[in-house]
This record gives C-alpha cells, sequence and structure tokens, in this order.
C-alpha cells in the first residue's frame, strides 16, 4: 500500500495554517486555503484537475535525496529535510495534475519568503528534479539572473549536490562541467545571465531574487520559449523588494489577486504562490512578528539573529526599512520611505471618477518638473464626513517626450523601460519629440474643466511662467507653491496622517503609486516635525507626489486666496 508521508505533511501544514495553529499572515492562509479548497473542488467531475499524491510524493522524495553543500549540515553530511512548508509550497504545484491529460496544473510557482529561509537551497533540489527526473526529453534547466553571481547562488549548490552523489549522476548519465551539466539526451542544466539564446527551448525557468530584475525581459523570454515544451515550470523564488515599478511587485500583484480570488480562471488556475510576511495591522517590534514572517524560524534562522535585526531595526532608524524588507518581507520602496505603501495600497478605489465630484472643487496640483521628463497635473477634491476632512485624487494625468520613453541611452536605459510599461498600461501620455509641449497640459486642464470645479492651481514655480498666464487669462487662479519645507511640510504630513485613519481615497494609479513610494522625507536640522519630500536618485520620480501634495495643501485651506507663495522661499529647492 502507497504511503504519503511528505504529502501528508503538506496537506496538514496547510490546514494547520487555516485553523491558525501555526502563525501565519493573511496571505499564506489563503494560499492553504485556496489548496484545501481545491481539494473539494476536485471531487466534481466537470472541474478539469486532481490532486495526484504519486506526483507531489516522487518530487518530495527525490528533492529531500539532495545532500547539503554548505555549513554546518553539510559537514555533518546531511540531507536536506523539507520543512512542512516547504512540503506544501513546492510539493502542492508538483501534484496538481490535469484529469484530462495528466499533466502539471501549474506552470509557475511564485514563493515570496524573507532572507536565510533556505530559498536557494531548496531552488537547486527543484533545479536537479527538472533536469534529470522529471521525464522531460532534452531537458533545458536555467537559472536566470541579472548578475553571474545572483546565477551561481541556485545553480553552484546543484552542481555541488550532483558531484556529491555518484549514484545519481550513474542513473541518469550526468556529466557535471565547470559550467553547466549535461546528459546524453541533450539535457543541459546551466545558469543564464540576461536573456537565453534564441534557440533554446527551456522546460524550466529558475529566477532568484526576481526583485533585482529591472525589467522583465529574462522572465518574458524564459517563458516564451516554453511553447514547445509539455509541462514547462517556471519558479520564482524572491524576498520583498524596494522598487514597487519592478516586474516582480507587478507579478507579486498578480499572485495576491489570485489568493484574494479577484482572479479567477485562464492562465490565473495555472500560476501557484504563497507569500510570507506581516499582515499591515502587525506590530513588527513584537517577538512574534519574527515567527509569524519567517516559516523557517528557528531551523536555518536562529532566535538570536532576528531579534538583534529587530532591535537594529527599532534603535536605528536608517535602518529600519532596510530590515523590515530583508527579514519581515515588507515592500517598502524606497530605503528610507517616507509613506507607509501598505496603508497608500489599502487605501485604492478603483471604482473612484471624475464624475463622481462633479459637484465638488477640485484642486489641481500642477508640476511641471521638467519638460524632458515627467510631468504631472493631480486632481484633488475634499469632503468634510463627520467632522472629518477626507481628500479623494482621481484621474491624475502624466506625461513624458516620447524620446525619453524611448530612449537608447544607456544612462536612461531603466527609466525608458518603466515609462514603456506605464505607456502601456495606458497611464501615461508620450507627446511627440524630445520636449513636452506646455500647450497640450494646459488643453488637458480645459477639457477638466468642462467636467469638475476648478477652485484652483497650485503650481511648481520651474516653467510654469508661461501656463500660469494662460490659466490665468482662463481665470483658473494659478498659484505658485515654492517647493521648501515651509509649503510642503502640513500636506505632506497631512497625507500621512489621513493615510493612517482611512482618510484618504485614490483609484490605484500605477505612476501615483509609484511616485508616493519614492518619497524621502528630509527634515531641518534639530526638528522632527518639518518635512519636505526629497527622492533616492533621479531614476526615483516624485513629481506625482509633489503634485498631489500642492492640492492636498490648497484643499485644507479652502482658501483660493494665494498668500504661501508671498512667504520666504528655502535656498534649496527640491526640483531643479
Amino acid at each position: 500500500m502507497a504511503t504519503y508521508p511528505n504529502v501528508n505533511a503538506a496537506n496538514q501544514y496547510a490546514r494547520d495554517v487555516v485553523s491558525g495553529k501555526i502563525l501565519a499572515c493573511q496571505l499564506a492562509r489563503q494560499a492553504c486555503q485556496r489548496h484545501l479548497d481545491d481539494l473539494e473542488r476536485a471531487k466534481d467531475p466537470g472541474w478539469p484537475y486532481r490532486f495526484d499524491k504519486n506526483k507531489a510524493e516522487r518530487f518530495l522524495r527525490f528533492s529531500q535525496k539532495m545532500p547539503h553543500t554548505s555549513g554546518e549540515w553539510a559537514r555533518r553530511k546531511l540531507r536536506i529535510t523539507f520543512e512542512p512548508w516547504q512540503k506544501f509550497s513546492l510539493g502542492v504545484p508538483f501534484g496538481w495534475v490535469r484529469k484530462d491529460s495528466g499533466l502539471r496544473r501549474f506552470t509557475e510557482i511564485y514563493i515570496e519568503v524573507p532572507r536565510k529561509n533556505g530559498k536557494s537551497a531548496i531552488a537547486a533540489a527543484v533545479g536537479n528534479y527538472m533536469f534529470c527526473a522529471d521525464g522531460e526529453h532534452g531537458a533545458e534547466v536555467y537559472c536566470g539572473a541579472t548578475t553571474e553571481k545572483q546565477a551561481w547562488k541556485v545553480f553552484s549548490p546543484a552542481l555541488q549536490m550532483v558531484k556529491k552523489l555518484p549514484e545519481m549522476r550513474r542513473a541518469f548519465s550526468i556529466k557535471p562541467w565547470a559550467k553547466k551539466m549535461t546528459r546524453p539526451d541533450g539535457s543541459v542544466f546551466a545558469p543564464v545571465i540576461g536573456d537565453p539564446g534564441d534557440g533554446d527551448s527551456p522546460s524550466c525557468a529558475i529566477i532568484d531574487e526576481y526583485h533585482e530584475h529591472p525589467t522583465d525581459a529574462l522572465y518574458t523570454t524564459m517563458t516564451t520559449g516554453m511553447g514547445a515544451r509539455e509541462q514547462p515550470m517556471t519558479l520564482i523564488i524572491t524576498t520583498a523588494g524596494y522598487d514597487i515599478a519592478s516586474p516582480c511587485y507587478e507579478k507579486r500583484a498578480q499572485v495576491v489577486e489570485i489568493l484574494e480570488r479577484i482572479r479567477e480562471g485562464g492562465e490565473n488556475e495555472a500560476i501557484f504562490g504563497i507569500i510570507f510576511t506581516l499582515d499591515d495591522d502587525d506590530d513588527w517590534t513584537k517577538p512574534e512578528a519574527l515567527i509569524k514572517a519567517n516559516p523557517n524560524y528557528g531551523v536555518s534562522l536562529k532566535e538570536g539573529f532576528l531579534r538583534a535585526k529587530q532591535l537594529l531595526a527599532i534603535s536605528t532608524p536608517s535602518q529600519t526599512n532596510k530590515i523590515l524588507t530583508k527579514h519581515f518581507n515588507k515592500w517598502v520602496s524606497a530605503k528610507a520611505a517616507y509613506y507607509n505603501l501598505q496603508k497608500w495600497i489599502a487605501a485604492a478605489d478603483k471604482t473612484l471618477k471624475l464624475s463622481d465630484f462633479v459637484d465638488d472643487e477640485c484642486y489641481l496640483g500642477i508640476d511641471l518638473a521638467s519638460k524632458l521628463d515627467l510631468n504631472a497635473v493631480i486632481p484633488v477634491f475634499c469632503r468634510e464626513i463627520n467632522g472629518l476632512k477626507h481628500f479623494y485624487c482621481v484621474s491624475p494625468f502624466f506625461w513624458v517626450p516620447e524620446d525619453t520613453v524611448y530612449s537608447t541611452d544607456p544612462a536612461l536605459k531603466r527609466t525608458a523601460e518603466r515609462y514603456q510599461t506605464f505607456v502601456n498600461q495606458g497611464v501615461l501620455i508620450p507627446t511627440d519629440g524630445a520636449e513636452v509641449d506646455y500647450r497640450l497640459i494646459f488643453e488637458t486642464i480645459l477639457a477638466l474643466r468642462a467636467g469638475v470645479k476648478i477652485a484652483s492651481c497650485p503650481i511648481d514655480p520651474y516653467g510654469a511662467v508661461s501656463i500660469s498666464h494662460m490659466l490665468m487669462d482662463e481665470g483658473l487662479e494659478p498659484i505658485t507653491i515654492t517647493q521648501n519645507f515651509t509649503n510642503m511640510s502640513d500636506p505632506m504630513r497631512e497625507i500621512e496622517a489621513a493615510l493612517a485613519a482611512g482618510r484618504f481615497h485614490h483609484d490605484g494609479n500605477p505612476i501615483l503609486t509609484w511616485c508616493i513610494a519614492n518619497v524621502v522625507g528630509r527634515h531641518p536640522p534639530g526638528s522632527d516635525d518639518i518635512v519636505r519630500p526629497v527622492k533616492e536618485g533621479n531614476e526615483n520620480k516624485i513629481d506625482g507626489a509633489v503634485g498631489l501634495m500642492m492640492g492636498v495643501g490648497r484643499a485644507m485651506l479652502n482658501e483660493p486666496k494665494d498668500f504661501l507663495s508671498n512667504l520666504d522661499p528655502d535656498e534649496d529647492l527640491l526640483i531643479l
């Protein structure tokens, strides 16, 4: 009679997480609940998938024959032993198959987990299985990364595992070379830096630390090259990162919507995802937060190490976001980000539209940062609810010159690729030539006025003279707002307070979200109560956030009269 100790442990883990016996975040619970629900759905003859315990058990048994390759466990010549969370995260996707063909249901596995939770070792085990034990003739397995060092973090332990197992080499006729492994049927396992060759046909792509990839070029090339494979597998295993405009964060957003049952059917049924992090209302300073975010707590991660990192984050503000990202798996964008990204995301309401505010006054924040780069017009509305001001940002507009979007300048490569993504999403307007024509922005504002009541137009002084005159001629109250501590501190802090209190609402525009995530707070010497926005590096634009702050600043005053611009400006301006 067949036994399934590993599969049973995986299923028990799912039940223990859902019941609360094992401490886990909401996203991990949703991943476990999805599996348990699917086991029930599989009883329906019309549902196309079933769980094959034999296939899941086979993968888990093979993987746990792999030896450790570093540290104390390697010195003691121990083999890998998957923890229950690892048996679930990998065994489950290898066990689900299509009823009609018996081929794997899942073609993609996304695992997001903090550092030092054993990612590289389990990824190496997956690679070896797909290389020689999955039954794929002429298998091609690639460890894809942006640098050679990163690519070898997975391939090196996989190679060392094979070198330590002569019986495995004989059984599968494996030849371990210096930079790849091969088999007589043409199978190959190798690291890849950048894109694989045009002639390659990956059966398995392992993308480690996807958050470090500036674009989705490698992921796209790998997955589109799998078309000839019957049951390919892409394994993405990563920690959180800082760049929410990255392809990793976009993939994460897709996985979250799958776990929340927002996305169902189609390609979503072929993606398995699990995310280990903290919930938004968790207190990360508590010891139990370490256990919740780190499933390998007490195994590969020692309590003392994690607690020391936590105490460092508490005592040293400059280290806080870095530690939250790497050891609590929280996406916090800029390393010293001012705004709580999770609260910003929670404030999104994609049902909001301009027609909801035809009877409200609109405060139009206009940031004309540069004719050569991003320009923003941000509509802000304010409503009083139960004596409290609620702010709404709906349908922001962004422009950038077409020459910048499609620039071939190596220095602008990452910025150009990001802008191309926004253009493809329909949220960024590319204008002809090398400069933004401010007349286009003016025409957009006039068209906007036909639908909402524009009370005032706070505008950045840089390059604003010509458009200010045009706005004034139309009676649109242009108000010059210098980007200094005096003018920016109150609205910047009010947005923070409104987000915390649930008084801020926006429509989820991805460029505005990116700008907000890039905001870093600068304080004058000796004061923590006064702040103005700055950014880290030229790639991290904040123009939309600055426009929002100007709009909120005017909405706070609820007074069209200009007196802010008469105050003494700081010498150190934000936008140059």
